[in-house]
């Protein structure tokens, strides 16, 4: 923005500013100017008063000497002070320009202030970035927004918002709004509910997602659609996901296969990343990597793949050994694997216990390991005779009489052989180590997930400088609740199950549906999952049948979802899509740690708005309205 909208006529100027404050340069020395804004911070320099002034677009110098006619009021104000200013632009003093400020090359000379409103002493600081109470911070949230960096991630979450807008309009898609009230849908949250006056005892629901709306609308006829859809599920918070509310990029496709999809949105991802990914690579081709293979090579369908480290199964290396832990596991379950997690450059004891601490303080007994090393047995005259080398060659010299060992009270149970037959498959060398995890994998492999992460954030494996994206697909159709001791949807209840109906009724054990793959999958970034999508279920009665196996029998269904059903009678198209997370994909684009750095007015960890002071009580006026009554002890007894 060069100049502010004037509303005077001819050369009247505006009543507030005839620039922004990040708009002047060196071409405008000499012009009188107005800039309004706040008061960054004032600075007094033997008696001449430097004011940064700041606005939305920027920040500008104004001094005030004492011959100023405006120094008497330059010396009144304080920091987020509003002012205008009047003046001159001038070149700032030669050593004094700002190479890192846009408008670094000049300063205004102020001739007047005019005080436009006061601040009050801040509770929150707003200059630089201070580590401040995050209640505080909630509370003045309005301040907090002011902070620089936090302005900027506000401001390039509406830029990539723009530019998804832009790039689905360019791919043939039309926006449509759902509605906001609708009814309960199984997406695996808890649901918001809305009391209804006018229908007594009855609820609307927030949606989770648009799901069915979006579906409908292929059903209807609509080829492609996509939404920056609000949804609303009311789940515990954590770093990468805020409670309450949250934006996704919502599409639908029809008559496409996942290929297509993937066709589809891939590049129009990209785009986004290499946009706003201030330099740093980004993948050129997303790899599709099975759910099953990336549960065995990673620990997590959330693969980091700039971590390099893959997992590898060494069962048979150990079936039978001298360490009788696992041999004696690995006899007495077939279920039961040994997973190596490689750590190149880890070959050290002091890391290897480093990590064994960390496995304990996991929950773990601990985290076995080997790590290899250079030994040699040498007589006097050899050792005497490599000290006399120049380093390189000491080195070179060395290798050729050593052999590489294990080491660690594995590598002594298991002996020479074995361990030597682990190193040659994970191809590790002199200075490498390698840990291990044993048992039935469904129930530790989130666990070595979290060990290759810690080991590659520990040794400085990772690419910091890249955003590695990947497809995750072929997912369960099913998994086994632990707690409720059933079958239940993995992920999406709408998807599509490989093999279809046939499959479905080909099934006719828990097992059996356990190994059902789904066309469902994830786009993963950077160790976060940032969509997930699938090919819908779009047939009546495989869709009855999908939710049999759950447990939800047709007459459930029928009620639950007897628009979606109703609809399935009449034509529906084969259909597929998927949302990307929108506040998931900003926080990764700006290097924040956590999702209220990317959104303008979030709630806190209890899931409370500080700011309006929500939830609150209902007055009795409204609670009769709805026929409503608060229970007090209703959680206590929940």
């Amino acid at each position: 923005m060069a100049k502010a909208k004037g509303t005077g006529s001819g050369n009247e100027m505006h009543r507030y500013r005839s620039h922004t404050c990040g708009a002047l340069r060196a071409d405008d020395i000499g012009s009188d100017i107005r800039l309004s804004g706040w008061v960054h911070r004032v600075r007094d320099h033997g008696g001449v008063l430097f004011i940064d002034l700041r606005d939305h677009y920027g920040l500008t110098q104004v001094v005030a000497d004492p011959d100023s006619p405006a120094f008497k009021a330059a010396e009144m104000v304080r920091s987020e002070w509003v002012i205008r200013v009047d003046g001159k632009v001038r070149a700032r003093p030669e050593g004094t320009v700002n190479e890192d400020l846009p408008t670094g090359a000049i300063e205004i000379y102020a001739t007047g202030i005019e005080v436009l409103s006061k601040a009050a002493e801040l509770p929150v600081p707003v200059f630089g970035e201070p580590d401040y109470p995050e209640d505080m911070r909630l509370t003045y949230r309005f301040l907090d927004l002011r902070r620089e960096t936090l302005h900027k991630n506000i401001m390039k979450r509406q830029a990539v918002i723009r530019k998804m807008r832009r790039s689905m309009e360019d791919a043939g898609f039309s926006e449509f709004a759902t509605p906001i009230l609708t009814a309960s849908s199984p997406e695996g949250a808890r649901d918001f509910l809305v009391p209804s006056r006018l229908h007594e005892g009855k609820f609307y629901a927030l949606p989770q997602a648009p799901q069915i709306y979006k579906q409908l609308l292929m059903v209807s006829g609509f080829d492609r659609y996509f939404q920056i859809a609000p949804c609303f599920r009311d789940e515990d918070p954590r770093a990468d996901r805020l409670p309450g509310e949250f934006y996704q990029l919502d599409v639908e496709m029809s008559f496409v296969t996942e290929e297509d999809i993937f066709q589809t949105m891939e590049p129009i991802t990209r785009a986004i990343f290499e946009e706003f990914s201030d330099g740093k690579s980004v993948t050129l081709e997303f790899p599709r990597i099975p759910y099953d293979e990336a549960i065995a090579k990673y620990g997590t369908d959330k693969p980091d793949l700039r971590n390099p480290i893959e997992m590898q199964d060494v069962t048979e290396h150990f079936r039978g050994s001298g360490f009788k832990v696992f041999a004696g596991m690995i006899e007495n379950d077939p279920k039961v694997r040994v997973w190596a997690i490689p750590a190149p450059t880890g070959g050290s004891r002091a890391f290897c216990d480093r990590m064994n601490s960390w496995a304990q303080g996991e929950g773990q007994p601990g985290l076995g390991y080997i790590f290899w090393r250079r030994e040699a047995q040498m007589d006097k005259a050899q050792i005497k005779a490599l000290k006399d080398l120049p380093k390189e060659k000491r080195e070179s010299e060395f290798g050729e009489i050593a052999e590489i060992a294990g080491a660690g009270p594995i590598a002594k149970n298991i002996g020479e052989e074995r361990t030597a037959a682990v190193r040659e498959q994970l191809g590790l060398k002199d200075g490498d180590a390698c840990f291990f995890a044993a048992g039935n994998p469904r129930n530790f492999h989130k666990f070595a997930g979290a060990a290759r992460d810690r080991i590659g954030h520990e040794l400085k494996l990772l690419d910091e400088d890249r955003f590695a994206l990947c497809w995750i697909v072929d997912f369960p159709m099913y998994e086994w609740n632990d707690d409720e001791k059933r079958i239940e949807f993995s992920h999406n209840p709408f998807s599509m199950p490989q093999g279809g109906l046939e499959a479905l009724h080909a099934a006719k054990t828990d097992d059996d549906l356990l190994a059902l793959k789904a066309w469902q999958y994830d786009l993963v970034c950077n160790g976060s999952e940032i969509a997930s999508g699938s090919i819908r279920n779009h047939l009546p009665d495989s869709m009855i049948a999908a939710f049999g196996h759950a447990g939800l029998g047709e007459d459930v269904v029928k009620e639950r979802f007897g628009g979606l059903y109703r609809a399935f009678q009449y034509g529906p198209p084969p259909h597929g899509g998927m949302a990307l997370g929108i506040d998931r994909i900003v926080m990764l684009l700006v290097g924040a740690q956590n999702l209220r750095e990317v959104s303008l007015f979030p709630m806190n960890q209890q899931a409370q708005d500080l700011l309006m002071g929500s939830p609150a009580e209902a007055t009795p006026a409204q609670l009769r309205e709805l026929s409503l009554r608060v229970i007090a002890d209703a959680a206590k007894r929940a």
